[in-house]
């Protein structure tokens, strides 16, 4: 897609019950079809889409848009134009794709789960989850212990366009009693039977997980999983502190399977330097499966006026849990990690960690994962983005030829190996796309501090000319272009 129009998607707040929606008269329903371009989806924003409203519209969208007043409109018709160019492009079989997959034989209708946090904490939001289309929940970890949380709790990295890819919180478990959440779970079984639920547990000692997977197996859950990676307790024995010991996660997953005869999931720390050996060690304790990544340690930041790190409580903070669209690449190690291990690769794979869009899904699926929990992209943007994860998976599945999700799981596993198994000895060159090159010489600021000097930018014609003598092939130039105006050429034996 164009740069430029990427700009202006970006540009879009998203807004809540949307002006620009409201405004048109003819129903197009703009700001789920910006929605999902934002969300790399074409396929979401095409679905039932014709320009032809649009073209004899004054856009009252445009004059609602929130932005009208501030600095200036989303050019929503010009985007609407866009999403009827690349409909046209698409070719999708008719044929309906099967989304669902499974938990250890336990059927979700499709692989997106609430993560254990927030997002799922009470019966009220999870209903409202499972009614837009999320298959299961991972329910917030129970305990039998009291928690007193801080305020505030949560800080943010944010982008040029306001949105936050890296997110801390210092929150603890659910503050519900036991009593409070099985009646939810009773609940929502109730409610919802094809939904699946995952009662996430802690305990203190071997009786307190035996006896609260037994609970939680009466009440309801489907699986179980072990918080064995909570980065927050105020009782530092337990959380992360369990799940860095491969000896305490075996003894405690073999507690937990005395109250359990339903499948149970470890859901491991990344605060680590290796997971396989302590996933062996949950298997070993009886466990069916892995859910990775828990949060990460990590201080967000420091307030330079006040000296104080975020999120600042009376002046101070903690290390606290990292999340987001940033740590996608370190859960995507771990996992294809666990997948390519011998005694772990018959696990399944719970994943999660900086997953937004379908894309994110599919890497996850590729590389190992079978069902997928998101909890900090919801926080950004509701459960509404489930919209399209279902839409833009499905879409890439049909666009592809693939009948079902259980054909992606695993695909990429192979083809992550070890360093010394690369190929050395051929270079791949940049090639530049001069009718798209706007000119900046960003391609060649980055060569030559930062790589080869091998790109030479002619500052009367603005444009970068490539000294192969020079290039080894890094890429550094293709990941600067700003407008993605660098493509490959050839290979050099």
């Amino acid at each position: 897609m164009d740069w430029l129009v990427k700009n202006e998607i970006n540009r879009c707040l998203l807004c809540a019950e949307a002006p620009c929606s409201k405004a048109c008269p003819y129903q197009v329903e703009p700001d789920r079809r910006i929605r999902s371009l934002y969300f790399e989806n074409p396929y979401g924003a095409s679905e039932g889409f014709s320009f032809d409203a649009c073209e004899k519209c004054d856009a009252p969208c445009e004059k609602a848009c929130c932005l009208a007043s501030q600095s200036k409109a989303i050019a929503i018709r010009d985007l609407m134009r866009k999403v009827s160019e690349t409909k046209e492009t698409l070719e999708l079989s008719s044929e309906e794709v099967d989304l669902s997959t499974s938990i250890c034989g336990v059927k979700l209708e499709n692989p997106f789960m609430l993560s254990s946090s927030v997002v799922a904490s009470d019966y009220e939001m999870i209903s409202k989850a499972f009614e837009l289309g999320w298959a299961g929940v991972a329910y917030k970890t129970i305990c039998l212990f009291e928690q007193h949380e801080t305020s505030p709790r949560f800080s943010a990295l944010k982008s040029r366009t306001g949105s936050f890819y890296g997110f801390k919180n210092i929150e603890q478990l659910s503050d519900h009693a036991l009593e409070e959440n099985v009646a939810v779970f009773k609940q929502l079984k109730d409610k919802y039977p094809t939904k699946v639920i995952v009662a996430s547990i802690m305990g203190r000692n071997e009786k307190e997980w035996e006896y609260l997977a037994r609970v939680c197996d009466e009440a309801g859950a489907d699986v179980i999983e072990c918080n064995f990676s909570c980065p927050n307790m105020e009782d530092n024995t337990l959380g992360v502190t369990i799940g860095q010991s491969r000896r305490l996660v075996e003894r405690f997953m073999k507690a937990t399977r005395k109250g359990t005869k339903k499948p149970i999931l470890a859901k491991l720390t990344p605060n680590v330097t290796e997971m396989v050996p302590i996933a062996q060690a949950a298997k070993r304790g009886g466990a069916n499966g892995i859910a990775a990544i828990n949060t990460i340690k990590s201080i967000t930041g420091v307030n330079i006026d006040s000296l104080a790190p975020e999120p600042a409580v009376r002046g101070q903070s903690s290390l606290g849990g990292y999340s987001g669209a940033a740590v996608k690449p370190i859960a995507l190690r771990f996992i294809s990690e666990i997948a390519r291990d011998e005694e772990c690769k018959t696990m399944h794979i719970s994943g999660m960690g900086g997953i937004e869009t379908w894309r994110d899904a599919v890497e996850f699926l590729l590389l190992g994962a079978s069902s997928l929990q998101l909890t900090t992209a919801i926080m950004q943007y509701g459960y509404r983005i489930i919209e399209d994860l279902l839409s833009g998976l499905a879409g890439y599945m049909k666009e592809r030829n693939i009948h079902k999700v259980s054909e992606i799981i695993r695909g990429s596993v192979d083809n992550v190996v070890d360093l010394n198994q690369l190929e050395r000895d051929t270079i791949l060159y940049p090639k530049f796309n001069l009718d798209a090159c706007i000119g900046c010489g960003r391609c060649s600021i980055s060569c030559f501090d930062g790589g080869h000097h091998a790109i030479q930018f002619d500052a009367e014609t603005r444009r970068p000319k490539l000294n192969g003598s020079k290039c080894v092939g890094c890429h550094l130039c293709r990941l600067v272009c700003p407008v993605q105006a660098i493509g490959t050429v050839r290979k050099r034996i």
